[in-house]
């Protein structure tokens, strides 16, 4: 009985419960899509970098280590000397490395010295490698790979030159060998688009005539001579290292934080990663607590209306109690009617919410790498949805419980 008045009265006042069931769902789905989002960026954050065990560095910070050799974000206080990177390839755990080495760039992006292995060893979400979609990996010594974004920002097609630039904000260009671009790969959204990858022995090739940081005067050796160089790596900037055994993991962190020839530092990237997130956690629990701020508005807005409608409703509520019903029939009635339109808010904002996930996910995956999952509601979504009609109830307690308390001879009473 109560919930078929309840179900007529929100239909004689169909035009106000529809603006306010709008309202909760807009802030239901912006809440449960930034948390989505979060999740979604958290995961493609984590999975930046799979399957590498350790990344090793010069000895310095497991953050630092980690944004400079997988994010290309700072520097390295220092390299790897190749003795001693040949000593951790020559190790019995090693089961794969791939040296890195950082420090030039090209049009403000970064410039990459790596190995033909980079691209079969190095992943990204959950097992995912590099594919090239025009072109192929680089085959000469002056061939370069670029990303993604690489090729989209500066218009490189395969076959354009490039000139690398000496260091990330040098007027100073190693024009005497220019490249030549020979794959681009697909998108990762990882760090990967945004960076040009050569050949270890490349970095080589355009220091030749390069001593302390700068040019020697006068010399510019010839790129045919430079080919027929000695082009063996003096150092490296960092590693990427996978274990024979997954049980030998920690055992060979210690040996190379423990390596007596020069001081290194060995991190396992989850680690790291976990680090680097609970520093950038600040904004995430700020974003929620803006969003949880926009339901609580909602849910005071209907408060609000529901107050604002008990004056013309007050000759509805003496009309219902002149008819028998009790001071708890009214209290309950519009309790309900609050439950009601809340939970019809909540599922509206759960449709909008997987409808803009379903417009947005190729969106966000292509232009920033952020892959949102389109799966079944989560036990964390549905505790949500049933906190929001908690809520609405706990709100329309205050004028639930002011109508309960109007009496038969004041609402039947003609006001002047």
């Amino acid at each position: 009985m109560i919930l078929r008045l309840a179900i007529g009265s929100l239909f004689a006042r169909i035009l106000t419960v529809s603006m306010t069931v709008l309202a909760i769902g807009l802030s239901v789905a912006l809440f449960l899509g930034v948390e989505k989002i979060r999740t979604g960026a958290k995961a493609s954050f984590a999975d930046t970098i799979s399957g590498t065990d350790l990344i090793v560095g010069a000895r310095s910070g497991s953050v630092q280590l980690l944004l400079y050799s997988v994010f290309r974000i700072g520097n390295a206080t220092n390299n790897i000397t190749w003795e001693s990177y040949q000593d951790i390839a020559a190790h019995p755990d090693v089961d794969w490395i791939v040296p890195i080495s950082l420090g030039d760039s090209h049009r403000q992006f970064r410039v990459m010295g790596t190995s033909p292995a980079f691209f079969e060893y190095y992943k990204y979400r959950q097992g995912r490698g590099l594919a090239v979609s025009s072109g192929a990996i680089m085959a000469d010594l002056f061939d370069a790979v670029i990303g993604a974004d690489v090729a989209e920002t500066l218009g490189y097609t395969v076959g354009d030159p490039i000139v690398v630039a000496h260091g990330l904000a040098s007027f100073t260009e190693h024009k005497d060998q220019p490249f030549r671009v020979s794959g681009i790969l697909e998108k990762t959204g990882t760090p990967v688009d945004r960076t040009v990858i050569i050949s270890m022995e490349a970095i080589e090739a355009i220091h030749v005539d390069w001593k302390n940081g700068a040019q020697r005067p006068g010399q510019a050796t010839p790129v045919e001579a430079i080919r027929h160089m000695e082009l063996t790596p003096k150092a490296v900037t960092a590693a990427l290292v996978g274990v024979a055994s997954p049980l030998k993991t920690f055992a060979l962190q210690r040996a190379i934080n423990e390596y007596p020839e020069e001081p290194l530092l060995a991190v396992l990237p989850g680690v790291a990663l976990q680090e680097l997130w609970a520093i950038v956690g600040v904004a995430e629990t700020a974003l929620l607590g803006v969003s949880a701020m926009v339901v609580v508005t909602a849910l005071i807005g209907m408060m609000a209306t529901v107050f604002s409608s008990l004056n013309e409703r007050r000759r509805e509520m003496a009309i219902f109690r002149a008819m028998g019903a009790r001071p708890a029939t009214i209290f309950g009635l519009l309790i309900l009617e609050a439950v009601l339109t809340a939970a019809i808010g909540a599922v509206l904002g759960m449709c909008l919410l997987y409808l803009g996930l379903f417009i947005a996910q190729p969106i966000l995956d292509s232009a920033f790498g952020l892959w949102v999952p389109i799966d079944a509601p989560s036990l964390r979504e549905g505790l949500v949805l049933c906190g929001v009609v908690a809520a609405s109830a706990i709100v329309s307690l205050v004028p639930a419980l002011r109508a309960y308390r109007l009496s038969l001879a004041d609402g039947m009473m003609v006001r002047t």
